[in-house]
């Protein structure tokens, strides 16, 4: 369907923001690429799908190791652009994910989603074969 490249520059995450935002709605376009800078030196990677000259789904990954999942990808960010649900963009994006971490020795793809997101839910359950496995926690200090 559409063709997914890693985004390197800030120009490119700039471009990327307006379906960022859809997920990740408290940031200013400015803060999001100053964020994501600062994430790569840390091992984050953007990537896009793009389809028609579009975006239609970002993603935001890292490969890391711990011990209970050994190495894996940690998918910070996964969104499809609210005009193009539906579509197979999602279910493209995840699956060259999968991809991504096999052909780099990881033994699994994990993500956390918000409680609110039902439908994402239902999105990796039912089409994309993820278990439920954790509750995330958080404190804000």
């Amino acid at each position: 369907m559409g063709e997914i490249r890693q985004l390197n520059e800030p120009h490119e995450f700039r471009e990327a923001f307006p379906v960022m935002r859809q997920l990740r709605t408290h940031l200013t376009e400015d803060l999001f690429a100053e964020l994501v800078g600062e994430m790569q030196e840390e091992g984050y990677t953007l990537f896009a799908l793009v389809d028609e000259g579009e975006i239609r789904a970002a993603a935001g990954i890292a490969v890391l190791t711990n011990l209970y999942y050994g190495k894996h990808v940690w998918v910070y960010d996964l969104v499809t652009d609210n005009k193009a649900r539906s579509k197979g963009f999602g279910y493209e994006m995840l699956a060259f994910l999968e991809s991504f971490a096999a052909q780099n020795g990881c033994s699994c793809v994990a993500l956390s989603s918000n409680f609110e997101r039902v439908d994402a839910h239902r999105f990796y359950e039912d089409k994309a074969g993820y278990d439920r496995v954790s509750y995330v926690f958080k404190k804000n200090l």
